[in-house]
């Protein structure tokens, strides 16, 4: 059924899940980034799931906060952390956009790039670590995880590209970029919304973060690289993720000190 094969092909591309790859082509790629969501919803299910788990057997909270840390990581297998540090690399060159594209290119990582992944782990291992896992924080991020999803999706289908070649110029031109934007709108409001309804002014913080990254994420993109990339595409979807978890962590943090 193409809406199977849909769904597959966006899991095969950005999930490490063992599922069947079926073969390529216009009828299962047209709508491939709609799908795109859905890899974020099994994040958030089993954030929620082991966060529960932790709190319901009082396991430790370092080895709670590995948990959630490593959860998106072993879902996606590091794709969007390869898009995260290659992009490091190039914003530090301080070089024209063309040279950013050539550093993008580079198999070879930089030292900006290992030393911007090691601030990444530390900065989100602790914030998991921080986190007060209550119902409320769980569903909220996890829906976090299908928001940024949907943002990402939605800058293929509008965002101007760099190049005519790699990941994201293969789905965007194999998209059906109109009905496949409306789908990602709608589904960025539906996430918008749930974290709003489960999480409050938490919620509604935590999606404010992450529609000012993705504005700052196409300003990037245009000035710096001239376009969108498959590496700029991870560079934001990490960027949100650690956005989202800081300001649902501030919003705990003063819930407890001042209300």
């Amino acid at each position: 059924m193409p809406v199977i094969e849909t769904i597959l092909v966006a899991f095969a591309m950005y999930s490490a899940i063992p599922l069947p790859r079926p073969q390529w082509n216009e009828k299962n790629m047209r709508y491939a980034m709609c799908a795109f969501p859905l890899v974020g919803l099994v994040c958030g299910a089993l954030w929620w799931g082991w966060g529960t788990v932790c709190v319901l057997l009082n396991v430790q909270h370092l080895l709670r906060g590995a948990g959630l840390c490593l959860i998106p990581v072993m879902v996606t297998g590091g794709i969007h952390l390869d898009g995260y540090a290659d992009t490091c690399d190039a914003l530090a060159s301080c070089a024209s956009p063309e040279k950013k594209q050539e550093i993008l290119q580079d198999p070879r990582c930089g030292a900006f790039a290992v030393i911007r992944l090691c601030g990444y782990f530390a900065a989100h291992l602790a914030l998991c670590t921080a986190l007060i896992a209550t119902e409320e924080a769980l569903w909220t991020m996890g829906l976090g995880f299908v928001l940024e999803r949907s943002l990402s999706g939605l800058a293929v289908t509008r965002f101007p590209l760099a190049k005519n070649t790699g990941l994201a110029h293969t789905f965007a031109t194999a998209a059906d970029k109109r009905t496949a934007s409306r789908v990602l709108m709608l589904e960025c409001a539906l996430a918008a919304s749930g974290m709003i309804a489960v999480g409050g002014l938490t919620g509604l913080a935590m999606a404010a973060v992450a529609l000012i990254l993705f504005r700052r994420y196409r300003i990037t993109a245009d000035r710096q690289f001239g376009g969108l990339s498959g590496d700029l595409a991870g560079w934001f979807l990490q960027r949100c993720e650690l956005g989202m978890l800081a300001a649902l962590a501030a919003c705990q943090l003063v819930e407890v000190r001042f209300l």
